[in-house]
């Protein structure tokens, strides 16, 4: 009994040594900041529910789980780490580009800042969407990057937040059968009682490829 009871209190010793020294780590300093670009323009994507995913990992270490990063819907990120060197990829059939998942290496050291150039299907440009009475119209050109892609719907989008996608949003509507060019869009929004009674509103555009999992989408826009 004696021999048992200096073993508990050895192995409850060793429990509170341990969590000592693990508390006693220092927390990672270093911050990263990226933008995922096409010819060096950021692309807008959807900013909600961590959708958007980058991945990073780092040799030499027995966890080799990788260290998920998520895009903000102005295609920027941020990540707190520790100082080396890591390899960052694309998550695997995600994001309204093409799945080639290049590998980028980063060398990070304080403050380091990083592009990570994919290939989109599509891109939008000359957005303009406008608010007239209770309708929002939207003239914007849609740039077909990707030969071999095709459309599958576009969208209008109004939301009383500044956060406006797929998910996030008060108005919303689909226009199937589109092709790539200039396009002249509106949406009618005289039923909508969360429309009637915002006191802020932020409208954008977006374009899902067939088969990708993501949309491209405008920058957000303040309509009210």
């Amino acid at each position: 009994m004696i021999q048992n009871k200096y073993f508990i209190i050895l192995f409850l010793s060793l429990i509170v040594f341990t969590a000592c020294g693990l508390d006693n780590y220092d927390a990672p300093q270093s911050e990263l900041h990226g933008k995922v670009t096409y010819n060096g323009q950021t692309l807008g994507l959807r900013g909600t529910g961590e959708a958007i995913q980058l991945q990073l990992y780092q040799d030499g270490y027995e966890l080799r789980d990788n260290i998920p990063v998520y895009v903000g819907q102005d295609g920027t990120f941020k990540a707190l780490l520790f100082d080396g060197e890591y390899k960052l990829v694309t998550r695997n059939q995600n994001g309204p580009w093409v799945n080639s998942r290049d590998t980028t290496i980063i060398n990070v050291k304080g403050s380091t800042t990083i592009d990570v150039g994919v290939t989109p299907y599509f891109t939008i440009s000359n957005a303009n969407i406008s608010l007239s009475g209770s309708v929002l119209s939207s003239t914007f050109t849609v740039n077909k990057v990707v030969q071999t892609e095709n459309i599958d719907y576009v969208m209008l989008l109004v939301s009383k937040t500044h956060f406006v996608d797929d998910v996030a949003y008060i108005g919303r509507q689909d226009f199937r059968g589109l092709e790539a060019g200039a396009l002249n869009l509106s949406m009618d929004l005289s039923e909508n009682q969360e429309f009637a009674t915002a006191k802020a509103l932020y409208a954008r555009v977006g374009v899902r490829t067939a088969g990708a999992d993501q949309a491209i989408y405008s920058e957000v826009i303040k309509i009210k």
